[in-house]
């Protein structure tokens, strides 16, 4: 499989999400199969009552009530004292976690996994903003400074509102795209570096900073050499969240055999993207085979893996376009309507 040794380069929010797909997703909002109560009145509607000025029903008054919503004049007809109920509507905390390590390098021009999955944390995001959803980032993995050795998680704190939108996509171009962290835009932190990039260690500290309730987003390619289960364990025993992994491969990895016009063949030399070990190999059809297969099994372990923890699984090819992910994949699967 192909690792680029520089990701195609973006320079404007723009080229993360442009004015037709921007139109198109502003119909789409983030979807829970769970009831948030959220910290502010938001736009989401919930089966909980509340305080909103939509009346939905009536319940006989116990003590303790507020008298405010006392229904007077039902009480001047029936002589008993009736409360009024209301709909609540709630906002929703969305947090998108993007995977950024060497791995999400692979793939070439915009199938490169990093700049698809920049692409689509962007279009998720500003899904959230436009709804008046508390929406939270995170960056993990990419080098912490000059020394390849360390990394560090870059949090973009929540917030609300279209207008937050070019905030957002600033945070995705200066941690993935700029190659000076201190450049990052305000409000933005970089927490304290994490030797190797670990995954695991990754998503633990993320798991640590989430409180309340809300839906989760992790976008990664899952090809972890020490392991995904403690990570996704610990996004596991937050509670309260809804999660969802989007595990991005590009069309390289799903079928080298593809990669070149007569196909890859003869002697080669490979080079892990994470760890930099190396093995020579000799690459005939038998072999490619083996590789599919094996590939297959790992995606289908951890898609099991993630079910028996209440999470969803979805394997996407960074070939395909972004409004099909969105408003049929996605949409299908629950994660916006």
């Amino acid at each position: 499989m192909r690792v680029t040794s520089a990701i195609p380069r973006i320079d404007t929010v723009d080229q993360l999400i442009d004015a037709r797909l921007a139109a198109r997703l502003d119909r789409l909002d983030v979807r829970s199969t769970k009831l948030f109560p959220g910290k502010l009145m938001g736009e989401r509607r919930s089966k909980r009552r509340g305080q909103s000025v939509e009346f939905d029903d009536f319940r006989p008054y116990v003590a303790g009530d507020d008298l405010r919503f006392i229904d007077w004049n039902a009480y001047a007809r029936l002589d008993k004292l009736i409360i009024k109920l209301f709909l609540e509507e709630e906002d929703l905390a969305v947090h998108i976690a993007l995977d950024a390590s060497a791995s999400m390098r692979a793939g070439s021009g915009d199938e490169t996994k990093i700049l698809y999955g920049a692409r689509l944390a962007m279009a998720l995001g500003y899904i959230g903003l436009v709804n008046q959803n508390r929406v939270g980032m995170s960056v993990f993995g990419a080098p912490a400074s000059k020394d390849e050795n360390q990394r560090a998680i870059n949090h973009l704190p929540e917030m609300r509102g279209r207008n937050r939108t070019k905030n957002m996509g600033q945070f995705l171009l200066d941690t993935i795209f700029d190659e000076d962290a201190s450049s990052l835009p305000a409000g933005a932190s970089a927490l304290a570096p994490m030797p190797g990039g670990d995954f695991n260690s990754a998503l633990t500290s993320i798991a640590r900073t989430r409180s309340g309730r809300g839906v989760l987003i992790l976008i990664s390619d899952f090809l972890i050499d020490s392991g995904y289960e403690k990570g996704l364990r610990a996004l596991a025993t937050v509670g309260g969240y809804d999660i969802y992994c989007i595990q991005t491969l590009a069309p390289s990895e799903l079928e080298p055999e593809r990669e070149t016009q007569d196909g890859i063949a003869g002697d080669l030399r490979l080079t892990d993207a994470e760890t930099g070990r190396t093995a020579e190999v000799t690459m005939t059809p038998q072999l490619i085979q083996r590789y599919k297969q094996r590939l297959e099994t790992y995606c289908e372990g951890l898609r099991t893996f993630c079910l028996a923890r209440g999470m969803a699984h979805m394997l996407i090819r960074t070939d395909t376009p972004m409004d099909e992910l969105v408003f049929d994949t996605l949409r299908r699967r629950g994660v916006v309507g």
